[in-house]
């Protein structure tokens, strides 16, 4: 299945802002469909963001998007 999902973003917004939005929003959009389906199904997530991976696994670094997208992964792991 391919899903296609379109933000309209601030001109203030980095890019790397953009890159953790949208994988969030990929996220919200698996468990969404995950509630729906007897199956959960499994997702991989392309990016070429190496800032935003990085910034991911390390928990040093702090902000909205990356703290939102951390609990979501453990969110799915456990539904899962």
């Amino acid at each position: 299945m391919i899903a296609k999902l379109q933000f309209k973003l601030d001109n203030r917004c980095y890019n790397n802002q953009a890159e953790e939005l949208a994988i969030l929003k990929t996220m919200e959009k698996l468990e969404v469909l995950n509630r729906q389906s007897i199956n959960p199904l499994s997702t991989i997530i392309f990016t070429d963001s190496r800032i935003s991976l990085d910034s991911l696994q390390n928990y040093n670094t702090r902000g909205f998007l990356l703290e939102e997208i951390r609990k979501n992964t453990a969110s799915l792991k456990i539904s899962g």
